[in-house]
């Protein structure tokens, strides 16, 4: 979260931090992960599991083209790097074309296309050689989302959706091509195209009342709010159902959706465009919402704003089936009571934030069978925040191109379940799946009980932390606030083509808290990247019937962080093979098809490294703090890399960072940095240097007083100090003009 411009009011965007679990590693190596992982072309509806879908969707690198093949990429920001299949093809002019040959009866279409950014048009469509007059609209205005307070997120979120309607019913074995012709956008990529026989719309039912009847415009053209509230509250008294025809249906402020049931006619036909429809604290329930599409205008994420389809509560024993959610900053974003709440059959597609988050205190919550595409944060997240998420389950659902976060994270809880989905191409900052004890904000509840993550699918999922050039697993459990001792049940597991590992064991946030309780019962690997476990911080975890083939570098990775910690255990049962040989090497990190390194085994150094007196003495040394938010810990200050940074706890001064020398020295001058970047405009931090040999009694080597960093000098100050023997040397910062918190990018000490 870069420059201060995040709210406080965070909380649509709190589970992206947690792709950076990976943090610890700044610390342990410079070594980045820069090879190219290999692709596998295993589309996500190709394998068991997921998502029933009413679509059959066509890679557009596997159609007929005159265009040009876009990937394989795995590199962050490009828009390869989040197309599905990590490929694409780019029309580059008039006359270039993509055509698909239907396999299924179909009569309408849902394409996924990137525009040059600021660009918008149309693109023509021809059924079996004739041009019809529909064409498919296209704009750049929800793609290119810059998310520059997240460390290392730069501009993502490249794909957009655009859907029409055929005209004509087409057998399989018809042709559909998307051309730029004449007046046409003068260029667009194509990644995918939902091909869907979408059935006609379907009538009122007989107890309903009409949302035309109280004055709706079904033409878009004026504000239907009223309109629809009225309805609501005449069908609430009356017993009866709130109809939504077919038509546009524009709603400027929400909606109180509380006890009733809102149904329209299809999801291609019932179109509410609104980018806050639902926003309540507390309902009720027995909520049921069938069968409509809603579409926002959500261009950028503003974490402070709830532009959603669902903020809050819908109330215990309610319902969400049938629902097109698009260009929302999150489709479900749910706290309070949702006890018993089913989400199911809905497809989310292009969020800036989550799919859906159960923000605490969600019991029995059931989310399956839907399809999430896009998501700018993590596609499915239960995060434990002021109470437990308690016996929920994630099932059976298909997820593709979360290119922020995960494609389902479970942040603390007891007994919650992941089931038979199928994830695929995570970008960035993420894995398929991700089990963590990240915190975020307070109070936060760790997991506990009994989590279960069963018969899942992830396919290219995991990716290169580009903050600092640490890979990530598929499927991760994370100790990062807390350490894990539950029971955590990972079964049935298959990885296709994981560019880097397929399992992680972190303690993301650098403190080495251990890891217990996790058993791994049949897995199934196939051309992975790296290694196959990734373990990072010590405890345990038992291993039976894992097996693996093609991998790229050898089995195991075991080097923990903090380096003086103990390895983890892996204790292997029956029936695992071709992931016995371990990296012995942990001052590199494996790359992408590289096998063990033929140098002689070593380990991350066990003491601080020692730096000549005349240059900086606090680099690479361990360093701590007194409150740190989110992933800016107290190492990211002395890794040697402005661009990251330390901050501590918000709205809670004095705050300290201190750093050990590792031996008493004479310390006559500090340099403090922010990053660099422009973006982060001039502020003045109070704050005083403090000097301990033996980190108990400490003295004043500058009193507090107020330093200005400011971008156009480098956001750089040096501070002088009366020259003191010290080991460790403390900052104490008690205000920040630019933020309410201390931020320091890089704490340098020199002898003079």
């Amino acid at each position: 979260m870069d420059n201060r411009r995040r709210s406080t009011a965070w909380l649509a965007s709190a589970t992206a931090a947690a792709v950076v679990a990976g943090g610890l590693a700044l610390a342990v190596t410079a070594q980045s992960a820069s090879a190219a992982p290999s692709v596998s072309t295993v589309s996500p509806f190709a394998v068991s599991g997921g998502a029933s879908v009413p679509f059959t969707e066509y890679e557009a690198e596997a159609a007929a083209t005159n265009g040009s093949a876009v990937g394989p990429d795995y590199t962050q920001s490009t828009v390869a790097s989040e197309a599905s299949g990590r490929r694409a093809v780019s029309l580059g002019g008039q006359g270039k074309y993509v055509e698909f040959t239907l396999t299924a009866p179909a009569n309408a279409v849902d394409v996924a296309y990137n525009l040059p950014r600021g660009a918008s048009g149309t693109v023509s469509v021809y059924v079996n050689g004739t041009k019809i007059s529909q064409k498919l609209a296209v704009t750049a205005q929800y793609s290119y989302v810059d998310t520059s307070w997240i460390a290392g997120s730069k501009t993502h979120h490249f794909f957009d959706d655009s859907r029409i309607k055929l005209g004509q019913n087409l057998a399989a074995g018809a042709k559909v091509k998307l051309q730029l012709d004449a007046g046409d956008t003068g260029q667009a990529t194509i990644d995918v195209a939902d091909f869907e026989q979408v059935a006609a719309a379907a009538s009122a039912p007989a107890n309903s009342i009409s949302v035309v009847g109280n004055g709706a415009d079904a033409t878009g053209g004026a504000d239907s709010t009223s309109a629809f509230n009225t309805t609501i509250a005449q069908a609430k008294s009356q017993g009866k159902e709130v109809w939504i025809p077919s038509g546009d249906f524009k709603l400027g402020s929400t909606i109180q959706a509380d006890g009733v049931t809102i149904r329209g006619a299809g999801n291609w036909y019932s179109v509410l465009h609104s980018s806050h429809l639902i926003d309540q604290t507390s309902a009720s329930g027995n909520t049921k919402l069938y069968d409509f599409a809603v579409f926002g205008e959500v261009s950028v994420r503003n974490d402070g704003s709830p532009d959603s389809f669902v903020t809050g509560s819908l109330g215990p024993n309610s319902v969400v089936s049938g629902i097109w959610v698009q260009r929302e900053k999150c489709g479900l974003w749910l706290t309070g009571n949702n006890n018993n709440l089913v989400v199911q059959n809905n497809r989310i597609l292009g969020t800036t934030a989550d799919g859906l988050n159960l923000d605490g205190s969600a019991n029995g919550v059931q989310v399956k069978n839907n399809f999430l595409r896009n998501q700018g944060d993590d596609s499915l997240a239960m995060w434990s925040l002021g109470a437990p998420d308690t016996g929920n389950t994630f099932s059976n659902n298909t997820i593709v191109q979360p290119n922020l976060a995960n494609g389902i994270a479970i942040y603390g809880g007891s007994d919650n379940t992941v089931s038979n989905n199928v994830i695929a191409d995570t970008n960035a900052l993420g894995g398929g799946i991700a089990i963590s004890n990240q915190a975020f904000l307070q109070p936060f509840n760790p997991l506990s009980g009994t989590v279960t993550v069963s018969g899942n699918t992830l396919i290219r999922t995991g990716a290169l932390n580009p903050n600092w050039g640490h890979p990530m697993g598929a499927l991760r459990v994370d100790s990062y606030d807390y350490a894990i001792n539950n029971d955590i049940r990972i079964s049935n597991t298959t990885f296709v083509g994981s560019p880097y590992s397929d399992f992680e064991f972190v303690s993301g946030g650098g403190h080495g808290y251990t890891i217990n309780g996790v058993t791994v019962s049949g897995a199934t690997a196939g051309n992975t990247g790296t290694v196959v476990v990734q373990a990072e911080t010590p405890g345990s975890a038992t291993f039976t019937n894992v097996t693996a083939t093609g991998t790229g570098a050898t089995g195991t990775y075991n080097c923990s962080y903090p380096a003086n910690l103990p390895a983890f255990t892996i204790n292997r049962g029956a029936g695992n093979s071709g992931w016995d040989s371990n990296w012995n090497d942990c001052s590199t990190w494996p790359q992408p098809g590289s096998g063990n390194p033929t140098t002689p085994p070593t380990t991350a150094p066990t003491t601080p490294p020692t730096t000549p007196a005349s240059g900086n003495l606090a680099q690479g040394h361990p360093a701590s703090d007194t409150g740190h938010s989110d992933v800016y810990v107290a190492g990211n200050a002395v890794d040697g890399n402005a661009n990251s940074y330390w901050e501590s706890t918000n709205n809670a001064f004095p705050q300290s960072l201190t750093v050990d020398l590792g031996a008493a020295r004479t310390v006559g001058r500090v340099v403090l940095k922010l990053p660099p970047a422009t973006a982060w405009a001039t502020r003045t931090e109070t704050l005083s240097v403090l000097g301990s040999t033996d980190n108990n009694t400490y003295s004043t080597l500058k009193s507090s007083a107020g330093y200005t960093f400011n971008p156009a000098s480098g956001n750089t100050v040096t501070i002088p100090v009366t020259p003191a023997s010290a080991r460790y040397v403390r900052l104490t910062v008690t205000g920040n003009t630019g933020w309410p918190a201390g931020q320091i990018s890089e704490f340098e000490v020199y002898a003079s």
